[in-house]
């Protein structure tokens, strides 16, 4: 990729300016170039193999679904400041599915509060308490609340190690948004169970069906992207792999040993909790000898995603401060060659969108100050150039609607190959417009962490709400006049390379009306309606998910019933 644009480039250009250019995009390089590679090993695992899971997990052949739960396992669910009955509907769904192995006598369950608002915490009490007492014949229900923040997340999963992580062998952690069957979760207990140097165990995700506009969308295109990438760093990273801090199995005792977490200092010396504490245990305990491992399919594991553009940025941000501070671990003694990769990809995650807005802004620059577009870049190369980039960066998801293309179950599972078709084009076109979005957000958090902004850790709205204007022109006017300025320059300089510019600068000149429109009830009623960017779960509703009986399938069967009159 580097040789290609250095070829593209034109000899005209400075010295300085080339070397710039190559520069920035080195470093945009790794993250697009190994998510190419997972796509592309993963998508060829699932077409050949005949067991795709026996070649990506082969520690699972160990394990029957038949087998008795023989170890104690805790069942944790770490909240702040949630609406509580929201928690209820789906603790109470998990529950009646675990009470239906019958092994309820091994399992207990643990709600951990961290709630700092004195009216959601006395409604969790009261809410808890009832659980409590009607679930007391059949499974064990704990319910505490902390004082404090300290540590955040991963403070609360200490506190929880230290009062009662003797009394188990292995926990299983979920977040509030988080839902998995009893079978989804006795499955990794009984894979754990089989292989003794089983430290943790991850589960992969998949978005709840939504009834966000925004999130529909966005979970659309997350199930296929993480369809084949997941298949393919599990390939290849085998015992070192990711563990994303919910919906996962833990064996506490090496956990307590081995993976706690000291606090990093920040820009300034001063010592401060980690906020992305998940992958950094998974390093901790793979650098303990236990293996860290990934189930590179879906089964009845679900979590809610963001229902706006400005929540989903509000999480994502927290992520980035996280995986930044990353950056003081890399020379921890004694961890695996891979484990550094997971450390160094997750930095690298999020400190390459500062390097593409940047090489975005000096290729801008550059192209208007050059006589002609010639002199700044060869036509032909440069269109190469862009497609290999676009292709290699979207490969997870154009791997994924491939995967389902190929497969009559898929596409009948997705509404049909015709509908699928278009819905994956509608996504694109949106991920095409959030792309610029995501890398502005974080080149701009990241500047003011030099400065001393911090994210902390706040609890997330997760119920569909509309987005104002005001709000939204608050949000993303940098990103707005940004967009406008530079697609004005180019314009006036060279107007014939304006459609090339508006691939990356559209999102950012949209972003004001992407997000109020995508945050609209009446938007999301509109996908429904029309089944759009449904997911398989909307489309034909598993017996997992109707005690939950979400909003989305209510709609779905009155738009269906109005449809049929």
């Amino acid at each position: 990729m580097l040789g290609l644009m250095h070829a593209a480039l034109s000899p005209e250009l400075s010295a300085w300016a080339t070397y710039s250019l190559l520069a920035l995009f080195a470093v945009t390089l790794p993250w697009t170039v190994v998510g190419f590679w997972n796509s592309s090993i993963g998508f060829l695992v699932g077409v050949l193999a005949r067991d795709p899971l026996a070649v990506l997990l082969p520690l699972s052949a160990r394990a029957s679904m038949t087998d008795p739960i023989t170890s104690s396992t805790a069942v944790v669910l770490c909240i702040r400041n949630e609406t509580p009955t929201r928690l209820e509907r789906n603790l109470e769904a998990m529950m009646q599915s675990l009470a239906a192995t019958g092994f309820g006598q091994q399992l207990h369950i643990y709600v951990l509060s961290d709630t700092n608002d004195e009216v959601i915490a006395q409604q969790e009490q009261q809410c808890f308490a009832a659980m409590t007492a009607r679930w007391a014949s059949r499974l064990a229900l704990t319910y505490r609340r902390r004082d404090d923040n300290k540590g955040y997340k991963a403070g609360n999963i200490e506190d929880f190690c230290k009062r009662w992580g003797h009394l188990h062998e292995f926990v299983v952690t979920l977040d509030a948004d988080s839902f998995m069957t009893g079978r989804a979760i006795l499955r990794l207990v009984r894979i754990m169970q089989a292989n003794p140097t089983l430290g943790i165990l991850q589960g992969l995700v998949v978005g709840l069906p939504s009834t966000s506009g925004f999130t529909r969308l966005f979970q659309f295109g997350m199930r296929l992207g993480m369809r084949s990438y997941t298949m393919g760093s599990a390939w290849w990273q085998a015992d070192c792999g990711p563990y994303w801090g919910h919906n996962a199995a833990i064996r506490i005792k090496p956990f307590i040993e081995h993976c706690e977490l000291p606090p990093l200092p920040d820009h300034k010396g001063t010592p401060r909790h980690i906020l992305s504490h998940d992958q950094v245990e998974a390093v901790l305990m793979r650098r303990a000898g236990f293996e860290v491992r990934v189930i590179p399919q879906e089964d009845e594991s679900w979590e809610e995603n963001p229902p706006t553009l400005i929540e989903y940025i509000r999480r994502d941000l927290r992520w980035c401060e996280g995986n930044l501070q990353y950056v003081h671990l890399l020379s921890l003694p004694g961890l695996k060659f891979l484990s550094r990769y997971q450390l160094c990809i997750a930095i690298l995650m999020f400190l390459s969108s500062p390097a593409w807005i940047a090489l975005l802004l000096l290729s801008m620059i550059l192209l208007c100050l050059a006589p002609t577009p010639a002199a700044f870049m060869h036509g032909g190369l440069g269109l190469t150039l862009l497609i290999a980039t676009l292709l290699m960066w979207y490969l997870p998801k154009i791997a994924g609607a491939v995967d389902v293309l190929l497969s009559a179950s898929e596409r009948k599972s997705f509404g049909g190959g015709l509908r699928f078709t278009f819905n994956f084009t509608f996504e694109m076109i949106f991920s095409l417009l959030m792309t610029p979005i995501t890398w502005l957000n974080h080149t701009i958090f990241i500047i003011g962490l030099l400065f001393g902004k911090k994210s902390g850790w706040t609890g997330q709205a997760r119920d569909d709400h509309s987005v104002p204007l005001a709000i939204a022109c608050r949000q993303f006017w940098p990103h707005t006049l940004s967009g406008l300025v530079l697609a004005v320059a180019v314009w006036h300089t060279h107007p014939t390379t304006l459609p090339y510019a508006l691939i990356m600068l559209s999102g950012l000149l949209l972003s004001i009306p992407i997000t109020v429109l995508t945050s609209w009830p009446s938007f999301g009623r509109m996908l429904i309606r029309w089944k759009l960017v449904s997911l398989p779960e909307e489309i034909n509703p598993p017996a997992a998910l109707k005690p939950l009986d979400l909003e989305v399938f209510k709609m779905s069967r009155k738009s269906h019933n109005s449809s049929q009159a």
